[in-house]
Parts: C-alpha cells; structure tokens; sequence
C-alpha cells in the first residue's frame, strides 16, 4: 500500500527550497535599509540634476592579475530612467590615471572609442607593488560600486580612497603563482539559454525580473557567446562549464548551447559540461538523465553533450597529468528546487577515484557548492549539495591532497572558500555567464601553485546586457555577485602541481 505521506513530498520538497523564518528576517535586517536608501538617492538625483551634468558611477576593479588591472564603470545621464530606475546612458571617452603614489598619477591608459559601458585595462605592472588610480570620463571621477550592505570593496585591494567622491583608489597587485605555467582553464557556469527574464526567483511574482532592450539578442545567447571569445582571447586551454547551461532542459536550448561552446573546440576534448538543476528536462525524474517519471524517456542533456562511451554523467579526465573530474550534482530524483544530490553509485566512484590517485593534481567541477557562506539573500537547503554528502565529499578531500580546487556554480555569485575539514582545497563559486557581471573565471596553472582571476565579457553588446542586468533584485545584486572583496573573485595560491606537463605546441596550435 502506497503510504498517503509520499505522496506529498514533491509539495515538500518544494517548499524546503524557501527560507526558514530566521533566515527571512535576518536577510530583511540587511536588504530593507539598502532598499530605502536607493529609492532616497534616486528621488534626489532626480531632483537636482542639470542638463549637462554627467554620472560615471559603478567603478570596479574587476581582475587583478600580477602584471595587469581590469576596471570598468558606466556614464549615464543624470535625471533620466531606463525604467529600471538606471540613468540613461551618456557615451563619451574614458580614460584611467594611475601611478605608485597617490598624488602622482603620471600614467594614463584610455579606450579606443566613446562608449557609456567603459572598460581599461592596465598592463604592465609590477608584482607585489601598491598603485593609486582615478577613472574619469570627461573630466569626471568615477565613484564605486557600493557594496556597503556586505561592507565589501568594489575598486581596490585596501580602503583607501574611501569617504572621497572619486578617488584615487588603491590597489596592490599579487605575486605571481610559483614556478612555471603549464595551462589555463576557463571556468563558467549557468549560461540558461532559453531564459528571457533575469532574476526571477521561483516563478514568483516579486522581485521584478530584468528583460532585454527590444531588438537585441537574446541575452544568455549573446552572453554565452561572448564569454567563448573572452576565452579564448585571454589564453584559455580548456573550458569547463559547470551546469545550468539551459534555463529548462529543452532539446532547442541545449542544442543551442552545443553549437555556441563548440566555438572553443571540440567537446570532451576541448571542453566538458556537466548538468545543473535546470538542465533537467520536463518530466526527466530518474537518475542520470533516464526515464522521466511520465515514461516519456526524454534526455536532452546527454543527447547535446554525450558522455564517452554512453556512461553516467560525471566523469574524470586526464589532461597532462592534471586529472579534471566533472559531477553531476542533481543526480537524482526531485523538481530541481531542493538541495543537489550524487547518488550512491557516483558518490562512492567519486571516493574510489580519489583513493587510487589521492595526490595526482586534482580540479573538480559541479553545479552545486559544497557550503555556501556570508550570503546577503536567505540560504536554503536548495542553494547546496545535500550536507550529508557534501561532508563525504570534504571527508574525501582531506584525505587526497592532490586535490586544489573545486569549482561550483548555482549561487550565481564570485566567493572564494577554503574547506576548513581540508585546507588545501578552496571551493571558488563563479558568477553566472549569462548576467552582471557575466563572465568567467580563468584558472592560470603553474608548477608550484595556481591563479584565478575573474574576466568580465569584452563585446560591446555584453557589457550592456551587464550593465543593465545589475539592476537585478531592486539593484541590490551587485552586494550579492561581484564578490564582496578583489580576492573573492581574484586570488593566488601556492600549491605543488608538478605533476601536471606544459601542453604541448601541437596541441595548443590545435585550439586556436
């Protein structure tokens, strides 16, 4: 007899995803202020601006390598609204000057053309050294990115700068990892093809989505390709893409995203792709993409990304010594809105591949984080791998020191984590390609330890879309997915990875 309690645990599982009560209130103690403030200053810009005024806002020092600097902000037209409550934008020149000491800034890096989406990059910098820098745009500083409900810091590596309207600010760039680079992977995650409305929470009517501007791309497919060329155009040797990469699971969209990802190269070689809770396509119930629970046998996913030799769908590969291990972390039955899972069989292939080679070097990559911390919105059960789990999979870590990084998506945010339980691991969740600030993280290996830095998409059309997808959650998403701090988004570890060879010359001509 079929016990009358299951037959609600879909309806249970669905509401596991929402927040407890004290989750509700302690997001509200911290979003409701923020709220508040940004509709007074919106009332004020409104109020006192002048025809000819100009607004270079959203400064942020979005990559920092040890010899380069990426940094972007926006010129809008102050009194205007895109309906979003965003100004306008205001297109004309851009230009950053920096120097080593803050009242010498002797140095200036400019764009080759007018826009309102800027975007320079300065080169050539020295490792382990301080730099002070201004952002104008006709003659107008630029101011930052608030991050004040996470006290975070958009534009440098310290507070200096702080309380003035517009700097300098101050960066002081990173030593680079030991040894010699061997390769580069490029990490992403959550392209949703098929989406029309950024942030969007569980069909619910509140929040306030973000739509494209009529007459433009489709945004996961305008984002998505351009994050294959910023790829490819920053030295990526492999592309892994960890999950989510359709909004629903439909043969059309993935099919898509096959075509747009094999502009990098050719997939199981060139790039891999694992399944993400919205990967699954309607119906699929059963465990690695089989039989949906209507019979119907609908698998999308493993049609537009097979698995060698018909397998599961996670896997490990080796790439010159470097062992890439892909999960498939909603391995099971469910709606998509509970908390990820592996499943027997692929946990327990996951601890015997880690057992037979624990210190071969070791990236792995799924969907689902293992512990998602200091988040500004409520944390649910959904945001996760299932803790019992995750803690099996950290208990493996610690015992496999070869293993230096583990890649996640599904929070759609940048936050760098080092696994207390094994301390030689750091989860690094990456924000999502197909929103702001919509890129990827570029993982730089060398001999004796590793860089990651996060890239924003270059094409002119992305920095758009970015901009005006920061508006996502009432504006307050940018607290939420930078990355309260440069190092959450850019950081350098030393760790042994000599065990893993250069790629050869053939190879790397091969992917270009």
């Amino acid at each position: 007899m079929r016990c009358c309690f299951s037959a609600h645990l879909p309806a249970l599982a669905a509401l596991s995803a929402f927040p407890g009560p004290c989750e509700v209130l302690r997001s509200g103690a911290r979003l409701a202020p923020a709220l508040l403030r940004s509709a007074s200053v919106a009332v004020q810009r409104a109020r006192t601006h002048h025809p000819d005024d100009l607004a270079a806002v959203n400064l942020e020092l979005v990559t920092l390598t040890e010899d380069s600097a990426v940094i972007t902000w926006y010129t809008g037209i102050p009194g205007t609204d895109d309906g979003l409550g965003h100004p306008l934008p205001a297109v004309t020149e851009g230009e950053i000057v920096y120097g080593t000491h803050p009242s010498r800034l002797n140095r200036v890096a400019s764009e080759g053309r007018p826009t309102a989406h800027h975007q320079v990059e300065l080169t050539g910098l020295e490792p382990g050294q301080t730099y002070y820098y201004q952002a104008r745009s006709r003659g107008m500083a630029a101011t930052p990115t608030p991050l004040h409900l996470v006290r975070g810091n958009a534009v440098g590596t310290s507070t200096f700068g702080f309380g003035s309207k517009g700097g300098p600010y101050s960066f002081t760039t990173p030593q680079p990892p030991p040894g010699r680079h061997l390769l580069s992977v490029a990490l992403c995650n959550d392209l949703h093809l098929g989406e029309t409305t950024a942030g969007l929470i569980g069909g619910l009517p509140l929040p306030r989505g973000v739509v494209q501007q009529p007459g433009r791309a489709p945004y996961p497919e305008l984002m998505s390709r351009a994050l294959v060329a910023e790829a490819r155009r920053r030295g990526a040797d492999v592309l892994l893409a960890g999950g989510d990469i359709s909004a629903g699971g439909s043969a059309h969209d993935l099919g898509e995203a096959r075509r747009i990802l094999d502009g990098f190269g050719t997939h199981g070689q060139d790039y891999f792709v694992v399944r993400g809770n919205h990967d699954r396509s309607r119906g699929d119930g059963s465990r690695n993409g089989g039989s949906g629970n209507d019979g119907s046998g609908d698998n999308a996913f493993r049609t537009a990304f097979p698995v060698w030799g018909g397998g599961p769908g996670y896997f490990a590969h080796d790439l010159g010594g470097l062992r890439i291990m892909g999960l498939d972390t909603y391995d099971k039955s469910g709606n998509g809105a509970d908390a990820g899972g592996l499943g027997p069989e692929q946990l327990s292939w996951f601890r015997g591949q880690l057992s037979e080679a624990p210190d071969q070097p070791t990236l792995v990559f799924g969907h689902h984080p293992l512990t998602v911390r200091d988040s500004v919105f409520p944390v649910t059960r959904g945001h996760c791998l299932e803790r019992r789990q995750a803690r099996a999979v950290v208990d493996a870590y610690a015992s496999a020191p070869g293993v230096f990084l583990h890649h996640a998506g599904h929070t759609h945010r940048n936050k760098r984590t080092v696994l207390v339980r094994a301390p030689h691991v750091a989860q690094q969740e990456v924000a999502a390609a197909k929103e702001y600030p919509g890129g990827f993280t570029l993982l730089r290996i060398h001999s004796g330890g590793y860089a990651l830095n996060h890239y924003k998409a270059g094409d002119p059309a992305a920095r758009q879309w970015s901009e005006r997808s920061r508006r996502v959650a009432a504006g307050l998403w940018p607290h939420h997915a930078l990355g309260r701090s440069v190092t959450d988004r850019n950081s350098v570890t030393a760790h042994d990875l000599s065990g893993v060879t250069r790629l050869s010359l053939s190879a790397q001509s091969a992917r270009q």
